[in-house]
């Protein structure tokens, strides 16, 4: 199910500046069992990245009951994306301020992942293509994502789930479609995204789990060494949940406790 501003539709206007400058935020919601899972720390994220952007999106209310709208047509685990573009207007990258901005919702199918993935872990490889620094976006989950694009691009071969991504000082952020934490001497650690990547709602709702719980986190600059001699790694979204990290370009890395620990406190926390 497809609604554009509370229409029935699949279409944008030609003139919508998401499609012509990828002017616009997007949030993607896992649905299970009838919840929208972390829902309120998703339309969070939103409105800051509108307030970012400086979108003047303000129909919090309407898109809620858009969302419900498509949350009770739905019988099966889905997922379901939102789309607030500044709205459609005429040619160039001026924004006119009498532009209505664009609510897009869709939902769609889970794609299936291997069983193994959250128990025996993923292979993963590191990406060539690197993360460009701006602090103006970085964080928030705007509609430009060529360099994510260009990333997955870079392999198809189906037994590697995930590319981990750097910035231009060889630091790594995050992978194509998720954060990444590392385990050491008992430490969690996770890059920082103040100058690129995604401050994602899985990422935040760990730190504050580890908080909570007496686990020293810390967001932080990680090198390519830090993250090769690791004791545990894992990569996270709102979609997959924690899937462990077992091989990064050959080198081989345990299933931890922490590692599965926070994942029955994330499967605790969804109930």
């Amino acid at each position: 199910m497809v609604l554009v501003n509370g229409v029935t539709e699949n279409r944008i206007n030609i003139a919508d500046r998401g499609l012509q400058y990828g002017d616009g935020l997007f949030e993607t919601i896992a649905y299970r069992n009838g919840v929208a899972e972390f829902l309120d720390a998703h339309l969070t994220r939103l409105l800051k990245g509108c307030k970012r952007l400086a979108i003047p999106f303000q129909d919090i209310e309407i898109l809620g009951a858009e969302l419900n709208s498509v949350c009770h047509q739905l019988s099966d685990d889905a997922v379901i994306k939102i789309i607030i573009t500044r709205g459609s207007g005429g040619r160039g990258y001026f924004a006119e301020s009498n532009i209505e901005p664009s609510r897009i919702i869709s939902s769609h199918p889970c794609q299936t992942y291997p069983e193994s993935y959250p128990r025996s872990g993923i292979r993963v490889r590191l990406c060539k293509q690197t993360l460009s620094e701006n602090s103006s976006l970085a964080g928030i989950k705007h509609l430009n994502r060529l360099e994510q694009v260009l990333a997955r691009n870079e392999w198809d071969d189906v037994d590697i789930a995930e590319g981990l991504m750097f910035d231009q000082d060889n630091n790594v952020i995050e992978g194509t479609m998720s954060n990444v934490f590392i385990v050491k001497e008992n430490q969690l650690l996770t890059p920082k995204v103040d100058k690129a990547g995604v401050a994602g709602i899985i990422r935040a709702h760990i730190c504050k789990w580890a908080q909570q719980n007496g686990l020293v986190v810390e967001e932080k600059n990680l090198s390519r060494d830090e993250l090769f001699t690791a004791d545990e790694i894992f990569v996270c979204n709102s979609v997959i949940g924690i899937w462990p990290v077992s091989n990064i370009d050959n080198r081989a890395y345990a299933v931890g406790p922490v590692t599965k620990n926070l994942q029955q406190a994330l499967a605790e926390s969804e109930k």
